[in-house]
């Protein structure tokens, strides 16, 4: 299984990709028509142009929230563009049941209070800014423990 099926890695990167996968479930339904890939403006086919394949067959709803997120694309920095460009690769390239684990995992990382997000989320910043093999080898330790050390790590002892 790819790195980021894994429970705790398919959480963080939940976490990261901030509704952008999931948020057009979170959109009440509207009686929208559909918006043909023809009629499209050409800035619009350019910026989504990795979806033109599927493009007629999305919901309405999506389509509406990718063109909303398209007129923001143009005024976001090239670093920033880059970054969700490869979210965006690595979610295309998840199977089905990893992209369901990831949703699982941002439902559970929305359900938990505002606290225990801040300090998931320093502990990823923490874990991004280390060397790459520090990284792999917390990685590998991560992997070696049995799941009740875990969770011991994780949380800390029962009080």
């Amino acid at each position: 299984m790819a790195w980021f099926a894994r429970p705790l890695h398919s959480f963080v990167l939940a976490a990261l990709l901030g509704g952008l996968a999931v948020a057009p479930a979170l959109h009440a339904q509207s009686a929208r028509a559909p918006t043909s890939w023809d009629s499209l403006t050409p800035a619009q086919r350019d910026v989504l142009s990795p979806l033109r394949q599927d493009w007629d067959g999305l919901p309405p709803q999506r389509q509406q929230h990718l063109l909303e997120k398209s007129r923001d694309w143009v005024n976001l920095p090239p670093a920033q563009r880059a970054q969700i460009s490869q979210r965006i690769a690595r979610w295309q390239q998840m199977t089905p049941v990893e992209r369901k684990q990831a949703r699982d995992n941002q439902r559970l990382f929305r359900q938990l209070p505002a606290e225990q997000r801040e300090q998931l989320h320093a502990a990823y910043q923490r874990f991004q800014k280390m060397p790459p093999e520090q990284r792999a080898k917390l990685m590998q330790q991560w992997h070696a423990m049995p799941p009740a050390q875990r969770l011991h790590w994780l949380h800390g002892p029962k009080r």
